[in-house]
């Protein structure tokens, strides 16, 4: 690296004879020597836009209570798949199925691999996925005809697993009420309303262009490493200079689009316990209505994170201690799983609650429902739990049970997933999980 640059950094530039400025993100060289009219490429079957929804728990489940008996229509819910087995006319189970990647990293090379198909960079000093995670290789297809290209956020708080690319995570909002007042608060507006352009919006769009001579000079500094961070940053600003352009032009107006109900300012924990099952119906509820006013097309629900030691309803001590330290089949650990089962159920009725057109909101949409390892206990990344929600518009079967017969490379069930949203991907993921195939059983 040729020099350092102040943290403080800003690009800057001149706009309509007043000076602006771009803020960067964190850059090695910061650091010191130690350092229904939708444009979319093939229509869905149900005239209204693909959304897809990532639901996210920590510490896995326990495979011998999962697998459910039986395949194809002709299955019966496991014990921890009973929280969902009321909605089997709308979800499919994918199980049998292995990552195809290296387990370097406990807990984050699990986590990796389902979300990227990739191993993880760096496993044992400074980890970060390889890539960007599901949710936004497809955000960058749909995002640009939204107001957000996605939305992350979660009851169990933390940064959430969303990646852009290496070190590059999308924070996840872990307040409902301030989830609410981004979505629909200020620069939203109801169907039928005039819409309220914000004067702002044109001076925002034009900020790039006027620092790009900044741009120039700063990456004949960096190294190769800044560079590339430095690129997915104005990619970043770039996607949101189009959703501005989108906003002004086609404010949304959509028949199912209504306002939630107003969360609570605060969800306090009640002696050492987090609220996580009153903030993740409420998370449920913002954004179903959220996807129904189109004001995006993706989301990341991270109901708990991988690694984490949360203190459950009714739990004698911290989940992933439990997943370590509780002999024998683990009945407080099943308890648990059954939690997180329960609230990806509530993130698939807050979806099927809301009519749209001929069906409901969940008809559009396909939900994916895993966790970063299958036994908690052994951190194994082989009987990997997948649950899939919504049928994509007709592209994915519903109802279903899949049993991998010679545990297939889990990258094919989200080859399958970016496929169904409308990616033409010739592949998903590298090395050990990379495929060029998808999963064609559950594919319409």
């Amino acid at each position: 690296m040729a020099d350092f640059l102040s943290r403080r950094t800003v690009l800057k530039g001149i706009l309509g004879g007043t000076v602006v400025s771009l803020g960067l993100p964190a850059l090695e060289i910061f650091l010191n020597s130690h350092g229904s009219a939708f444009a979319e490429d093939g229509p869905a079957v149900t005239g209204f836009p693909r959304r897809f929804g990532l639901f996210f728990w920590g510490n896995g489940v326990l495979p011998d209570r999962w697998v459910p008996t039986g395949e194809g229509t002709e299955w019966e819910a496991s014990e921890q798949l009973q929280p969902v087995y009321h909605l089997k006319d709308v979800i499919t189970i994918v199980s049998g199925m292995r990552l195809g990647v290296p387990n370097t990293a406990p807990h984050t090379a699990g986590a990796g691999g389902i979300l990227t198909g990739s191993p993880v960079l760096n496993p044992y000093d400074n980890v970060t996925f390889a890539g960007p995670t599901i949710d936004q290789i497809i955000a960058k297809k749909t995002g640009e005809d939204t107001r957000f290209g996605s939305l992350e956020f979660g009851a169990g708080g933390g940064s959430g697993q969303s990646h852009n690319g290496p070190n590059s995570k999308n924070p996840s909002e872990e307040s409902p009420f301030a989830l609410f007042e981004r979505v629909f608060g200020a620069g939203f507006q109801l169907p039928g309303e005039e819409p309220v352009i914000d004067p702002t919006l044109a001076l925002r769009r034009s900020v790039l262009d006027a620092v790009m001579e900044d741009i120039q000079r700063l990456n004949s500094r960096i190294g190769a490493a800044d560079a590339i961070r430095l690129e997915q940053h104005l990619d970043g600003v770039r996607s949101l200079e189009k959703r501005i352009a989108k906003l002004e032009e086609d404010p949304p107006n959509l028949a199912a689009c209504a306002l939630p109900t107003q969360p609570e300012a605060d969800y306090p924990e009640i002696e050492g316990r987090p609220q996580l099952r009153l903030k993740n119906q409420v998370f449920s509820e913002i954004i179903a209505y959220a996807l129904a006013c189109d004001q995006t097309r993706v989301f990341s629900n991270f109901f708990s994170k991988p690694l984490n030691n949360f203190l459950f309803e009714g739990a004698p001590a911290g989940h992933h201690q439990m997943t370590h330290d509780e002999p024998g089949d683990q009945p407080e650990c099943h308890k648990i799983t059954l939690q997180c089962i329960e609230a990806l159920a509530v993130q698939i009725e807050a979806l099927r609650n809301i009519a749209e057109g001929d069906g409901t909101l969940l008809d559009s949409c396909l939900v994916l429902g895993t966790s970063e390892v299958s036994w908690g206990k052994t951190h194994s990344l082989d009987e990997f739990p997948i649950v899939l929600a919504g049928s994509c518009g007709g592209k994915i079967k519903t109802g279903i049970h899949y049993r991998s017969a010679g545990q297939e490379n889990a990258s094919k069930a989200l080859l399958s997933i970016c496929r169904a949203m409308g990616l033409d991907l010739a592949e998903f993921g590298t090395e050990g999980g990379r495929t060029s195939e998808g999963l064609g059983a559950i594919e319409v």
